[in-house]
């Protein structure tokens, strides 16, 4: 076990999977061009909005689940971004769970951010310009989600 969750893209490095491959979906959420992070507890990382498709759940119920555990707010439209299925994306849980990760990404619309709170799995949200998000330090998962966003090539990214 250890003592936070670690992410590894195209680490020759990372640990080897002990458990089947998890589907996860994020969400990109944005405000006047600023796109709303979570800090987790679980690492001290700026991450998406993002969690585990779970086996009785489509892939837009996990996102609105998603979004609104982790955040109170209410999604009132997606569309699809891209998909990130490269499989060197690993998550090694603290609890020692480690496997590959494929994710599905939404562009999500809000219907109010009346009511935006972090919540247990996370210490703080906050909105992050684009010129911020370069210099951020974000699980290595995520990095190219983030590098898509920020390239300004037009959705829909599939891998």
């Amino acid at each position: 076990m250890t003592s936070r969750s670690q992410f590894y893209f195209r680490d020759p490095d990372a640990p080897a999977p002990n458990s089947p491959r998890g589907l996860g979906v994020a969400a990109l959420i944005e405000r006047e061009s600023s796109l709303l992070l979570e800090r987790r507890v679980d690492a001290p990382l700026w991450s998406l909005i993002a969690g585990r498709v779970e086996d009785d759940e489509s892939l837009t119920d996990a996102l609105v689940r998603e979004v609104r555990e982790e955040t109170g707010l209410t999604v009132s439209s997606y569309d699809l971004f891209g998909t990130f299925t490269d499989p060197t994306r690993i998550i090694s849980y603290r609890d020692g769970t480690t496997l590959r990760v494929a994710s599905f990404v939404y562009t999500v619309l809000v219907a109010s951010f009346t009511g935006l709170r972090a919540s247990e799995e996370s210490e703080e949200l906050r909105f992050f310009s684009k010129g911020e998000l370069v210099q951020l330090d974000v699980p290595a998962t995520q990095r190219p989600v983030f590098d898509r966003y920020l390239s300004g090539e037009p959705p829909l990214h599939l891998e």
